[in-house]
């Protein structure tokens, strides 16, 4: 971790819940935007968002050349998707004209159709009126992992921001009655499983299953599916799907797709929920 990253996480120890306007506080810092992505990417801070630009890609023209009145598809949506297929390179939402979606409306759909995996989006830092903030991974690592090495010039300000949230979290911690982090070689542990009879697994235990994981592993809400699949050994592919599928339905969780997969073995892949159109759902969203 660079200095000027560092001073980047200090500042936001200094504001209130750890959470800013990115265009006030960090003025002082050169890069603010690029140092708040490269961060986020890290899992330490998340940010406000926008789509920066969409295209189409082949689920989604496949789809528009179907009989579009048997398929799961609202008609905004359908009228979005039609005005993309029109045009073949990435074009920002603001020049997608159809007359009956507001701009809102429109930004949701569009969140909705890359979801479903038939358009790509480009996503970037929102352009007015972006938030950031600390993650709970990265009060964790500034508590708990962070070792600073060789020579910075941080000013008495953010050491003290930092002292603050150091007092705070040994406080907190006497209280409850934590146990300081010890020290450990291993760097992960094995995932306890749900080994319940099957059909004792019913949709209140496989959320909360979710809600359990998604705290163990500090993925923010937004949980890889392949991780409550290792955790539910006992139930088949089919009845994991449905199980799902149901909790989505119930609109008790959201998925989505999965657009980057670089950062994920072939069989963490393998292990999402496959659609005949658009790309697999690799993503679990607790509403």
């Amino acid at each position: 971790m660079d200095s000027n990253e560092l001073k980047f996480l200090l500042k936001l120890l200094g504001c209130r819940d750890y959470r800013s306007s990115l265009a006030k506080t960090f003025d002082s810092i050169k890069n603010k935007n690029k140092i708040c992505q490269d961060l986020g990417t890290r899992g330490l801070v998340d940010y406000s968002r926008e789509i920066a630009s969409v295209k189409i890609l082949p689920p989604g023209r496949a789809l528009l050349k179907m009989d579009t009145t048997q398929l799961p598809i609202a008609p905004n949506d359908l009228k979005v998707l039609e005005a993309l297929g029109k045009v073949s390179a990435k074009i920002a939402p603001s020049k997608i004209s159809v007359k009956s979606v507001k701009s809102a409306e429109r930004d949701t759909i569009l969140e909705t159709l890359r979801d479903r995996g038939l358009i790509e989006a480009e996503i970037q830092i929102k352009r007015q009126k972006a938030e950031v903030w600390l993650t709970p991974r990265g009060q964790e690592f500034l508590r708990d992992d962070y070792n600073p090495k060789g020579l910075a010039t941080i000013s008495l300000d953010l050491l003290s921001n930092y002292l603050k949230f150091l007092r705070k979290s040994l406080s907190a911690d006497t209280l409850s009655g934590t146990p300081p982090k010890p020290e450990t070689i291993s760097t992960q542990k094995p995932q306890p499983t749900l080994s319940l009879p099957t059909g004792e697994l019913n949709d209140d235990l496989i959320l909360q299953a979710i809600r359990d994981l998604d705290r163990e592993l500090n993925t923010n809400n937004y949980l890889p599916i392949f991780h409550l699949r290792e955790k539910l050994p006992n139930l088949s592919r089919e009845q994991f799907d449905q199980a799902i599928y149901r909790l989505q339905r119930q609109d008790r969780i959201e998925l989505s797709s999965l657009q980057e997969g670089m950062n994920y073995t072939p069989e963490q892949i393998e292990a999402a929920i496959h659609q005949d159109f658009g790309g697999p759902l690799f993503f679990i969203i607790v509403n």
